[in-house]
């Protein structure tokens, strides 16, 4: 366990970091989407979990000495990993836009609750990350492998304590390697796996039930607002979700371009009509007024999905979320969740 000389030193350097606006540099070291977090290149450290542990990020590299006892997480999908791990963080980034009445994300405040542990801090991240409620709550480490953190950001943060941050460009990390690193830092790369065969089991048992999905193509589209279409690409996490349940990406999706950095195409609304061939279409919005706004237009509303009312669109900003994220908590939580939406678009085909 981190002495708790250690933890004041930290804090003390990352308090006149903090004011300074200033903090180490240090030098990154790029990885590629295909590198595992347990591969040499990118994480060393004994068998079975000892420490040291070190895990080379695009920003820079953390340097993990002991067992990490009190974990804080930004971004995405790293507290639920961590909590599946059995290591419930004491400070988390809020999401308001996905937490429920309880002012969490629901998964994650059904699986601490359940477990009889105690609430993460909820904290401002993105932009304008509070640095000094992460100081305050004195993590042994920062896990962000699945963030937009900047290197300020990273330097300031890697003053208080080891952080990682993702291995190649900000929210592209796929969400396999995000579960092996988490569990390389916290000292149970073993773990990674079972987690990660788990959820496919998971995804692959539900696919089971519907058999008729196979022969259903989709396209997960969104708007930026009018007159913008996008179309995310068959790597991106909610495309995974859904393909593992079953159903066949449309083939047009590949011929796309990424806007590099985002897993997905942004195609504009003039290249509507190469969505022809999609037998459903997958996408949310932020409202019903927009909802309205957006179907109203006349290119939008003639894709042939869409026309037949063929479309999965959740209102619930919670649900939306939890399938945009596959982890050992969102998977199970979607799944119930999901088929019955996926079944009423599905049978607009047969009318």
């Amino acid at each position: 366990m981190p002495s708790s000389f250690s933890r004041a030193r930290r804090t003390s350097l990352a308090l006149t970091a903090a004011t300074a606006a200033a903090a180490l540099v240090l030098s990154g070291c790029a990885s590629s989407d295909d590198e595992g977090a347990q591969d040499s290149d990118q994480a060393s450290g004994g068998a079975g979990g000892a420490f040291p542990v070190t895990i080379d990020s695009a920003l820079g590299t953390a340097e993990i000495t002991e067992q990490p006892e009190r974990v804080v997480t930004l971004g995405q999908g790293s507290a639920e990993t961590a909590i599946a791990l059995g290591h419930t963080p004491v400070g988390i980034e809020s999401y308001a836009w996905g937490s429920d009445d309880s002012g969490y994300l629901p998964w994650i405040y059904e699986a601490v609750t359940e477990a009889g542990e105690e609430l993460p801090t909820q904290f401002a991240g993105a932009d304008d990350i509070d640095f000094e409620t992460i100081i305050e709550l004195e993590p042994d480490v920062i896990l962000a492998p699945w963030s937009g953190i900047t290197q300020e950001q990273f330097d300031i943060l890697t003053d208080i304590a080891p952080t990682v941050a993702y291995p190649d460009l900000a929210w592209s990390t796929n969400w396999d390697e995000q579960i092996e690193i988490i569990a390389t830092a916290l000292g149970q790369p073993e773990e990674a796996r079972t987690l990660i065969d788990d959820i496919g089991q998971q995804l692959a048992d539900a696919a089971a039930t519907r058999p008729e999905y196979a022969a259903v193509s989709f396209s997960y589209i969104y708007t930026t607002g009018p007159g913008t279409l996008g179309v995310f690409l068959p790597e991106e996490q909610r495309v995974s979700m859904v393909s593992s349940l079953g159903l066949t990406v449309d083939p047009v999706v590949n011929t796309f371009e990424e806007t590099e950095g985002t897993d997905s195409a942004l195609i504009g609304l003039e290249n509507a009509d190469q969505l022809a061939g999609s037998d459903l279409i997958f996408t949310f919005y932020s409202d019903a007024e927009t909802r309205e706004t957006i179907e109203a237009q006349p290119l939008y509303a003639a894709i042939p999905a869409i026309e037949r009312g063929s479309v999965v669109a959740s209102d619930d900003n919670p649900f939306v979320t939890a399938s945009s994220i596959i982890n050992p908590l969102t998977v199970p939580w979607v799944i119930d969740r999901y088929l019955p939406l996926i079944d009423e678009a599905v049978a607009t085909l047969d009318d």
